[in-house]
Parts: C-alpha cells; sequence; structure tokens
C-alpha cells in the first residue's frame, strides 16, 4: 500500500510539472517578448533597420545656373512642386552613448507641367512641356537615439552626409526635348546633407508599441522633420538639387 501510494504521488508530481512546463511554453510561444517586459525585463526584439516614408518640398535649383535668364521660373512658375520617396538604413553600427550610424539609400520622384512655348515667341503653346526628376542618394545616417532611449526626451536628432545622383527629363509633345542638338534628358550628381529630428510615437502609447514589437517586430515608429541640401549639377550637368523640408514616418525593425 505505501508503494502504490509512493507511485501515486510520483505520478502526480509529474502531472503538474508537466502542466506546469506547458504553461511556460504556452506563455513564450504566444506573449513572448510582451510577457518578459510585463515582468520587466529590457527586451525588444532586434533592431537594424530604418524605413522612411517621405514628403516635401521640390523646387529643383536649375535658375542658379543662370545670371539673369530664369528658364526654369519662366516656364514652371515659382509655386511649390513637391515629392514622394522612400529610404532605408542599415544601424550597422551602434556607438555607445551616442546611438546608431551606419548607410542609407534613397529616392524620390517629382513631376512638373506646363503649356510650352511658342518658339520665338513669348506666347504659349497648346501643348504642354514637363519637368520630371528622379532623385537619389546614398548617405551615412547618424542617429542619435541615446537621447529617447535613456531620457524622458522623446526626440532623436539625426545627421545624413553622402552623395546624391538625379535622373532628369524634359518633354514635350513628341517626347523628350531637344534643343540645340542636345537631348533633354540626363543624369545630375554631386553632394548632399541633412539634418533632421524624429518624435519617438511609442512615447505616447507604450503598450501599443509593445505589441507592435511583439506581432511584427518594429521596434520604435517617428514622426520626423528634415531639412535637407542637395547640389546635384557637377560640371556641365544640368542643376535640379534642392534647399528644401521633407517629413513623413520612420519605422525601426
Amino acid at each position: 500500500m505505501i508503494a502504490m501510494r509512493a507511485i501515486v504521488a510520483t505520478a502526480c508530481l509529474a502531472a503538474l510539472s508537466s502542466l506546469a512546463a506547458g504553461a511556460r511554453a504556452q506563455e513564450v510561444d504566444e506573449y513572448g517578448i510582451y510577457r518578459a517586459r510585463e515582468r520587466g525585463a529590457p527586451v525588444e526584439s532586434p533592431q537594424h533597420v530604418a524605413f522612411e516614408l517621405r514628403f516635401g518640398r521640390y523646387v529643383p535649383n536649375i535658375d542658379d545656373e543662370f545670371n539673369g535668364p530664369t528658364p526654369y521660373e519662366t516656364t514652371f512658375g515659382n509655386k511649390d512642386r513637391y515629392t514622394f520617396g522612400l529610404e532605408v538604413d542599415w544601424q550597422a553600427l551602434r556607438i555607445p552613448y551616442v546611438g546608431t550610424f551606419g548607410p542609407g539609400f534613397g529616392v524620390g520622384y517629382t513631376h512638373m507641367s506646363a503649356p510650352a512655348f511658342v518658339t520665338g515667341t513669348g506666347a504659349r503653346a497648346g501643348e504642354n512641356t514637363g519637368l520630371m526628376i528622379i532623385p537619389m542618394y546614398v548617405l551615412g545616417v547618424l542617429r542619435a537615439d541615446v537621447i529617447a532611449k535613456q531620457t524622458p526626451v522623446p526626440l532623436v536628432p539625426y545627421a545624413k552626409l553622402g552623395l546624391g545622383s538625379a535622373i532628369w527629363r524634359i518633354t514635350n509633345g513628341g517626347g523628350t526635348a531637344r534643343a540645340d542638338n542636345l537631348a533633354g534628358s540626363g543624369i545630375s550628381w554631386g553632394p548632399q546633407f541633412a539634418l533632421g529630428g524624429m518624435l519617438l510615437l511609442d512615447f505616447f502609447d507604450t503598450n501599443s508599441a509593445k505589441d507592435l514589437d511583439n506581432e511584427v517586430g518594429i521596434n520604435n515608429s517617428y514622426f520626423f522633420m528634415e531639412w535637407s541640401v542637395s547640389k546635384l549639377g557637377a560640371g556641365n550637368q544640368l542643376e535640379v538639387g534642392t534647399n528644401t523640408w521633407a517629413l513623413g514616418l520612420a519605422f525601426e525593425i
């Protein structure tokens, strides 16, 4: 009888241990990092890349090349034009007490059009002329996220420096425009830099931020504003760079 009781007791302990282990496994499987954070552990999913969805003003500095004449403003006017873009930054290095550093690549698109001029006159024609610009760039990106991570201030200042280029094309009713046997298309390149600041959106709803990290791996979400300068017209290339602002959303994963 004593042996039987010992066997039953041992079986019950084994069953309870199995249930406890199963409960722990289920907690990790279903809730993972979220449960760990609830227990106070500073656990986050790995962070390697930042994505930016960008919108900003884009008026090319074409007229800066000319002493007096303003071909761009004469043709397209002086109203603001805008661009949409995407940037991807690899956060290759974390600098202690500063933040992340790594290479970034971005691309955008803008297009403007207006009625063309009749050759030899100041009158507008019935067809349009257009200018398409696809700006691209490769930059080194430094983000000082130590402020947002280690203080109550949810701000991340950053700086970018590198090389930009732009594919451009001037069109008319017959396709790519030509003037004096020169094709109205090309690629311009030159230096580019930017300064900006990011507002950490996780600060306003930490629970949703934890859920987002646990479910899809987004560590942080930001709203950002940026001022950039691009000089895309080295040598005798058309100057299609700009001094401008941009804003948008950024996500770190």
